[in-house]
Order: structure tokens, then C-alpha cells, then sequence
């Protein structure tokens, strides 16, 4: 132990010290936060996760040649007894503004170089600057209240799964690499020359597994790993809430979670969530919002209004309709009165977006309608158009035309722009939807071959299962995403549970008996031994609390997380290993 702590104990933290403290001795132990140097006396803030507490250090104390030593991040023990604050000077911003410390005794225990950037106050910095120093970063005010408040997140999800009689298991980091998703990490074997372990990205297979064996409940929150490709928001290492559930049908599964965000919400200060949450089939979503990830704070939708042009003059918007595509509008309330400029940006922004056009309708002034294509397509369809979309006299309605989903997702962009330019989108509010009904299987072009929507140990929908064999592309599933304000921040199914369902899935998949014996044998063995239905779903824990701090990126709420190009700036990795290391792997670099 330090010579200068030896004695001393913290009597309390920085953010504890109140009115009801005064005339009580004190020893503060953290760093300083501020220093006000006013010649007879010097007040300085002390800092740690907890608070900020004023100190007053004055002439006749003895101590100011060393309070004015004193620079912000220095640590320091502070030794004196709790005053009051003269009514001027009381700070109601601070949970301590009513108090602050006579210093009888400074010490420094350590001092530090002016950091990179200020910490006490919430300034601009870059990401690949806070990234470099991030135990600076994690100091500041911020990033402290979001760590803490995944602290407290994950206590409740921990106490809830507990009460429902859930076990937290741990499966296996070094594991196997599967041949479906985006690419694994892998960990070449010393032992076994030649031959390598993957990271999981999600303990998929482990948990059904654990419901093979009789577990019956399982949750962990686990780390997961996947070598993507480069997104702006992504982690190659990201936590997740990970649940099992035998015997589950998708109904007890919603319930389930749904309980769990209510009692997390109310848990860590947001209020009371509605429950249940609201159900959308995949193509409604797609349709009536361009995403299977709707945001729903806004009421604005994607309405159908191809019968509009089905006998119309306009040729183009005639013939999208009779060679099956569709003509979608998007309603904008109050956006009748837009100007002709602002309406131009709107069409600028469509082709930006890759649109080959877009048109709009509104009613004028005097009830008559107006519209970019009015002298082509005429008076009878804009107003069919108006109609079919449920415009009221002020309102505005954007078109697009062509395949119906391409059509939807330009509209669905254009309608959260819209949302966000006229604050339609509360930070405040949160809105979860239960999206169902997702295709079991989506057609690679480029591989001339079905890949699983979601992975492939979902169960097909009952109702489906006949069309395996003659149309697999329109076979739905039993899986359902969490959507919560337009990010997804769940994933989960209903699994396949026996073994002749899962080869079937296999062989759709373009993974022959070989493949799949090589890589799932084991699984597939274990498949015969009385596996029960089952499901589940895994959470994005980042993404939720990402959300539940108000924070845009999720690298805001992990302690150390990498760059968007997966690189850690402060540890500088990546990096290159010892060779021979590598020799004792027989690896070779090439870099």
C-alpha cells in the first residue's frame, strides 16, 4: 500500500456527502475535477464514479502551496470536515451542492500530464481520439453513466430469467467452424498442427443442445464473435442475450420477452412500456415501411394505389401496373403547403437514393388537385391517387413506381427522413413490434442457391411444410425479429427438432450428407435422442442499451470496443506476432 493512503480510510464517496453530513470528519479519495484558484483560498472538485464534491482549501490551513500543485486528473486524498455552502454559492446542478469539504489535509497521490482532451466537460472530441485513450473517455461523465447503466441492465435481465426459472449456463469459445454466415474467427490449434477452433457467433447449436439434454431453461449473456464484413455499427465482439426454452410455442416466447423489457424499462428509470407488443408479417412490414426493421413512433405508411393508373393515360404508371409491379405512395400529414423548392429537394433526395423518379400529389387552395404529373396522367387519376392514399386537403403524397418492394424501401427512406426533419421521432418514446412470418429461405444469384433468412435451424411453418420440395422460396418460418424505434435488437425461432427435418433443411441449403455429417454430425446424432420442440431467441444487449442511454452507437456503451474497421487503437490490435510463435503453430505469415 502507498505510504500516503496506509492511513486512511474513504469515509465517503464523492457524490455521497450531504446536508445531514455537516460537522462530520471526511476522507475523499478520487481525482480533481476542477480547480478555482482565487488567490486566499482555492476550491477544487474531486471526482470518482460516484460524484463530484467541492473542496475548500483556505489560507489558514496551511495548504494552499499545495492545492495550488493541483492540475484536473491529479488523484488525491482529501482529509477535512463538511460545511455548509454560503446560499451564493449553492450548486443545484449536484446531488453535493449544498456541501463541500474544509480541507485540514491535501494529499496528492499521484499527478498526471494534461490529458488529450477536457473530461470534465462534455466537448467534441473525435472517436479515434477518445478510441486511443478510452481509460481517459471512460472517465468522463458520459461513458461513465452508460457503463453503469448496463451494470444495472444486466443485473435485471440476470434476476428476471432467475425468478423464471432459467439456468445460466456457459457453452464453449473455442468451438467448431460452421459453414453458413458471415465468417468465423479462427484459433489455429498448437496441439493439433493443421487444425483450427472458431469463436463462436452465437452459441446456437450449444443451447439446443442443452435442451436435448433436459435443461429446459437456459439464458447466458455471452460474447460472440463475427469477422464481417466492415459496417459503421458493428462489433467483431458484441454481447448477447442468449435464451432457450423447451417446449415453447412462439407465443409463450413473445411473453416471455415482453415481460423481461417491461420489467427493464421500469427497472432503470424509462417508465412502463405497453404490452403486448404490436405483431407485422414480414411483407407488411416490407410494404407498408420499406423495412422489415420499422420504426413506429410515426403513424406515416406506405399505402397500394396501383388502381389509381390501371386505366390511366400515363403510360409509364399503366404499364408498371400490368406487368406486375406496383405503384406505392406515401402520405405526408400537413405536407400540402411544401414549396416547390423543398419539393425538388424531395425528388433530388429520391435520386440520390437511386430512384429513377418520383412524383408527387397534393390538393391546391382551391380543392383542385395539383401534381408533377398531372398533364400526363390527368386530374381523374391524381385525385384517385389522393384518395386511394387517405390524403387529407393538406397533405402531400410522394410516388414511386416499379417492383412494389424497391418502391416501399425508397418511400420507407424518405418517410423516417421526413419523420426526423419534423422531430416526429421521440428519442423519449419507445415503440417494440414483433416482426413474424419471414421466408425461410432467400436465393443467392450469385451463388445460384437458397441461404437461410435467418440460419438453418429454423422450423418452417406448419402449414408450409408440403412446399419444401415444390416452391422452398415461398415457405415461411417460425422466426420473429425485435424491433425496437427501427433497430433490430432481437432474433429468434422456433427450432427444427428432428433429424429428417434437419437434413431436408441441409439439402435446400446445398450442404450434402458429407458436409453436413463433417460438420454437424454431432448434432445430428444428438437430434434422435429425444429432442423436444423448442425455441428461443438471442438479444442484442449493445443495441438495447444503446437505446436505453439515448446514445446512436453502440461503441458508447462497451468499455473497449473496436473501431469501425475492427481495429483497437489503444491496445494496437491487430498486430503482428512473434515468428516463433508462428513456427509453433506451423503457420505461416504472408503479410
Amino acid at each position: 500500500m502507498s505510504e500516503q493512503l496506509k492511513d486512511l480510510v474513504r469515509t465517503h464517496t464523492c457524490g455521497a456527502i450531504r446536508e445531514a453530513d455537516v460537522g462530520k470528519p471526511v476522507v475523499l479519495l478520487g481525482w480533481v475535477h476542477r480547480v478555482r484558484d482565487l488567490g486566499a483560498l482555492i476550491f477544487f472538485d474531486v471526482r470518482d464514479r460516484y460524484g463530484v464534491t467541492q473542496v475548500v482549501a483556505r489560507d489558514d490551513s496551511g495548504l494552499l502551496a499545495t492545492a495550488k500543485r493541483l492540475r484536473p486528473e491529479f488523484v488525491v486524498a482529501v482529509i477535512g470536515s463538511v460545511e455548509m455552502r454560503s446560499e451564493e454559492t449553492v450548486n443545484p446542478k449536484l446531488a453535493t451542492g449544498t456541501v463541500e469539504i474544509a480541507a485540514g489535509d491535501i494529499r496528492v497521490l499521484n499527478e498526471a500530464v494534461r490529458p488529450p482532451f477536457q473530461i470534465a466537460e462534455e466537448t467534441s472530441v473525435s472517436e479515434d481520439l477518445r478510441l486511443r485513450y478510452r481509460y481517459l473517455d471512460l472517465r468522463r461523465p458520459r461513458m461513465q453513466q452508460n457503463i453503469q447503466l448496463r451494470h444495472r441492465a444486466t443485473n435485471v435481465i440476470r434476476r428476471f430469467f432467475d425468478t423464471h426459472d432459467f439456468l445460466e449456463i456457459e457453452t464453449p469459445v473455442l468451438t467448431k467452424s460452421t459453414p453458413e454466415g458471415a465468417r468465423d474467427y479462427l484459433v489455429p490449434s498448437r496441439v493439433h498442427a493443421g487444425q483450427f477452433f472458431a469463436l463462436p457467433q452465437s452459441p446456437q447449436i450449444f443451447k439446443q443442445l442443452l435442451m436435448i439434454a433436459g435443461m429446459d431453461r437456459y439464458f447466458q449473456i455471452v460474447r460472440c464473435f463475427r469477422d464481417e464484413d466492415l459496417r459503421a455499427d458493428r462489433q467483431p465482439e458484441f454481447t448477447q442475450v442468449d435464451v432457450e426454452v423447451s417446449f415453447a410455442s412462439q407465443d409463450q416466447i413473445f411473453e416471455l420477452i415482453e415481460r423481461l423489457m417491461h420489467e427493464l424499462f421500469e427497472a432503470v428509470g424509462l417508465g412502463s412500456i405497453e404490452i403486448p407488443f404490436r405483431r407485422l408479417a414480414y411483407s407488411e412490414a416490407l410494404a407498408r415501411y420499406g423495412s422489415d426493421k420499422p420504426d413506429l413512433r410515426c403513424d406515416l405508411a406506405v399505402e397500394d394505389i396501383s388502381k389509381a393508373f390501371v386505366d390511366s393515360n400515363f403510360k409509364v404508371f399503366r404499364q408498371v401496373v400490368e406487368t406486375g409491379g406496383a405503384i406505392r405512395a406515401l402520405p405526408i400529414s400537413g405536407g400540402g403547403t411544401a414549396s416547390r423548392r423543398e419539393l425538388d429537394d424531395l425528388v433530388a433526395r429520391a435520386g440520390e437514393l437511386g430512384a429513377a423518379g418520383l412524383v408527387w400529389a397534393r390538393y391546391g387552395p382551391d380543392g383542385k388537385v395539383q401534381s408533377s404529373v398531372l398533364k400526363v396522367a390527368g386530374e381523374a387519376a391524381v385525385r384517385s391517387a389522393l384518395e386511394l392514399a387517405g390524403a387529407g386537403k393538406e397533405d402531400l403524397i410522394l410516388i414511386a413506381a416499379g417492383d412494389g418492394v424497391v418502391a416501399s424501401k425508397l418511400l420507407g427512406q424518405l418517410r423516417l427522413e421526413i419523420a426526423q426533419k419534423r422531430g416526429w421521432l421521440d428519442p423519449n418514446q419507445f415503440v417494440f413490434t414483433w416482426v413474424v412470418d419471414f421466408p425461410l429461405l432467400e436465393w443467392d444469384e450469385a451463388g445460384r442457391r437458397y441461404t437461410a433468412m435467418h440460419h438453418p435451424f429454423t422450423s418452417p411453418v406448419d402449414a408450409d411444410l408440403e412446399r419444401l420440395s415444390s416452391e422452398p422460396g415461398a415457405v415461411r418460418a417460425k422466426a420473429y425479429d425485435l424491433v425496437l424505434n427501427g433497430s433490430e435488437i432481437g432474433g429468434g425461432s422456433i427450432r427444427i427438432h428432428d433429424q429428417a427435418t434437419q437434413r431436408r433443411m441441409f439439402e435446400l441449403l446445398n450442404i450434402g450428407p458429407e458436409e453436413a455429417k463433417s460438420r454437424f454430425g454431432f448434432f445430428l446424432d444428438a437430434l434422435e435422442h429425444g429432442t423436444p420442440p423448442h425455441g428461443g431467441i438471442a438479444l442484442g444487449l449493445d443495441r438495447i442499451i444503446a437505446l436505453l442511454a439515448g446514445e446512436t452507437s453502440i461503441r458508447d456503451v462497451i468499455a473497449f470496443p473496436k473501431t469501425a474497421t475492427a481495429v483497437d487503437l489503444m491496445a494496437g490490435a491487430p498486430a503482428d506476432v512473434d515468428p516463433k510463435q508462428l513456427r509453433e503453430l506451423k503457420l505461416r505469415s504472408n503479410g
